[in-house]
């Protein structure tokens, strides 16, 4: 089909217009910065905890039940973990 005969048919109505692509990218894109901030949060969150452990003296890791090796531990796990 010639691209002018095309573009006179889905102007009349007879062929549906292709869809929008740009608009589902844009709407993809945002939705993945999106999940990739939260994640990035949610790795900060997890390296402020970690951190706050090992600044807790052994009196406050006891009242968790936690030990100072304990601790150390779960500091030292990696990021994804």
């Amino acid at each position: 089909m010639r691209t002018d005969h095309a573009a006179a048919q889905r102007l009349a109505g007879q062929v549906p217009a292709p869809p929008a692509r740009t608009q589902t990218s844009l709407q993809a894109l945002h939705a993945q910065c999106i999940a990739a901030a939260r994640w990035l949060a949610r790795q900060m969150e997890k390296r402020r905890s970690r951190l706050a452990l090992l600044e807790m003296t052994d009196e406050q890791l006891k009242d968790i039940g936690l030990s100072r090796g304990q601790a150390y531990s779960e500091f030292r796990r990696r990021s994804w973990d």
